[in-house]
């Protein structure tokens, strides 16, 4: 009877194991992902909204988050703070832009070449990040001579953070040049092109994200974004 019992136990066990490694993957539930829109200027608003979303997608245990950007540019401080905090994010940040015929000029030339994963739209452009300088005279032009170099500076350090083209992204700052969604796949200065977020969920699925002396590896096929608004 003892012996009986044994084999019985065994055979459960078997069977609970077959059933555990039978259970598909994506039966799993996944973490969430987040993504916000960001169209127009960047200043001190759009900083905080992005700030914020950063934050609360990391508290809610996001694996994501996606910026879909459209920018004209706006103002360096502002940009700077948003740069800082998607640099130091504990959780990957995507950032795409879109939809067909947005840009990302000026400051969101730093800001989509400071993301973890960089996407672009059809149609879409990035560029002319030379630093407007206001004013005349000796004084201004010595001014901006440094402004111009402390810019190139700052997108040459996130570039080589992110692995991008270090060229590339000084001659947009000093020279102002712009580049459309396919040169910028060509040049290094984005991961790819999508069409649609859904088509960013399917190449990402199991990329693996390095922070410093982490890894993550997302999960992101079939998963519906969860959107956050601008307060």
């Amino acid at each position: 009877m003892k012996k009986y019992s044994l084999n019985i136990l065994k055979v459960l066990i078997i069977i609970s194991l077959l059933v555990i490694m039978g259970t598909p993957a994506h039966s799993q539930e996944k973490a969430p992902i987040y993504a916000i829109e960001v169209d127009g200027i960047i200043n001190p608003a759009t900083a905080k909204f992005i700030i914020q979303s950063i934050d609360q997608a990391t508290e809610n245990g996001a694996q994501c988050l996606i910026i879909q950007l459209d920018t004209p540019g706006g103002l360096m401080e502002s940009m700077r703070i948003i740069v800082k905090k998607i640099l130091n994010s504990s959780i990957p940040v995507v950032v795409y832009v879109s939809p067909g015929g947005a840009r990302a000029a000026s400051a969101g030339v730093f800001i989509t070449m400071a993301a973890h994963i960089a996407v672009m739209a059809p149609s879409t452009h990035i560029g002319a990040a030379h630093p407007v300088s206001l004013g005349e005279g000796k004084e201004s032009k010595t001014m901006s001579e440094k402004i111009v170099n402390d810019t190139v500076s700052y997108i040459k350090t996130i570039a080589k953070t992110r692995g991008r083209n270090i060229d590339w992204g000084e001659k947009a700052v000093r020279k102002s040049v712009s580049i459309t969604e396919e040169e910028a796949l060509k040049l290094n200065v984005i991961d790819f092109v999508s069409p649609d977020l859904q088509d960013i969920l399917n190449k990402i699925d199991g990329k693996v994200v390095k922070f410093d002396g982490v890894t993550r590896t997302l999960l992101t096929k079939g998963v519906k974004p969860r959107s956050l608004e601008m307060s």
